[in-house]
């Protein structure tokens, strides 16, 4: 018998609780930056201050860390490759609609494309999958997709396309000296290896990482303050359609080639879980760095951040 006052939690309720945990926990940080923003606390250029402290000290410590910590088995798991086929399916489409419906530049269209295909991996896919799977290394081959693959080859679109400069050494130079791709490669790096990093190494570089989901998050909150969803005129089609293919065409798409692939119903879960997680705030920052498709990276995340909670509780309910 329970004691008296006590409630009796089912798992399917702890669940669910666990679920709302994690995004309380990402919510609360984007108020906060909300807040922070309508109240002008950090002044007019607090977002582009953060945006670059984020991108060029914070997520390449954060991208190491997670790296190098993971373990090189679920690196190159099973997962790697149906996530990768989820996300390319997906972001080609988006892309050939962007470029060809809405006439977006070649630069906007790679937003687009991240916007319905690039999944929040890290802040949200690591503690949630936590909380859901019962492990925070199931994300890391699609970190590693994110980061080895997806990363190098947007940031070096980006760069020939808005600073004008086609030469591909100097694109491949701007590209490896890139400080998200550094701390990637050198995190993977780690792992293959299995060198275990002394404390005096792992402790300074975990300090700097803790910093960035929560700077990450407070800009992309200071981001929203003046903003209203689908607000801007001409790119409404286009957020609703990453918004659709990113929560619901990604992971059914993840769950038809996990069959295909002959991945036990454990397996399928979690892929079609890190397939249905929103699109990364990253998206945004490359957005901000680079002055290109920032109101569609900025709504998408939004909805498909609000718009994942009952599609994960589905999933998990579902899933049993």
């Amino acid at each position: 018998m329970p004691a008296r006052g006590r409630r009796l939690v089912t798992p399917y309720a702890g669940r669910v609780l666990d679920v709302l945990t994690g995004f309380v926990v990402v919510g609360l940080a984007i108020v906060v930056g909300y807040v922070l923003g309508r109240i002008d606390l950090l002044g007019p250029h607090s977002r582009h201050v953060l945006s670059r402290l984020t991108f060029y000290v914070l997520s390449p410590f954060l991208l190491f860390v997670v790296l190098a910590e993971a373990d090189v088995t679920s690196l190159f798991s099973a997962l790697l490759p149906v996530s990768a086929i989820a996300a390319v399916l997906v972001m080609t489409v988006q892309a050939v609609l962007a470029r060809f419906v809405w006439r977006r530049s070649l630069p906007d269209t790679v937003i687009s494309a991240l916007s319905a295909g690039q999944v929040n991996s890290n802040n949200i896919g690591i503690p949630l999958s936590l909380y859901l799977l019962g492990s925070a290394a199931f994300p890391a081959p699609v970190i590693l997709l994110q980061l080895l693959v997806f990363t190098p080859v947007t940031l070096a679109i980006l760069d020939s396309t808005t600073t004008g400069d086609r030469s591909f050494g100097r694109i491949l130079a701007r590209t490896t000296t890139n400080p998200i791709v550094i701390g990637s490669v050198l995190g993977t790096l780690v792992s293959v290896s299995g060198v275990e990093l002394p404390a005096i190494v792992l402790e300074p570089a975990l300090l700097i990482a803790n910093a960035c989901v929560p700077v990450l998050l407070i800009s992309y909150g200071i981001s929203l303050h003046g903003q209203r969803v689908l607000g801007a005129a001409g790119h409404r089609g286009e957020v609703v359609s990453a918004t659709l293919l990113k929560l619901l065409a990604m992971p059914a798409i993840a769950w038809g080639v996990a069959t295909l692939f002959g991945m036990s119903p454990a397996e399928t879960v979690v892929v079609v879980v890190l397939a249905a997680l929103p699109t990364a705030q990253n998206v945004f920052n490359y957005a901000q760095r680079y002055g290109m498709g920032e109101t569609v990276s900025r709504d998408t995340i939004l909805l498909t951040t609000v718009g994942c909670v009952p599609i994960l509780l589905g999933i998990v309910l579902l899933a049993g």
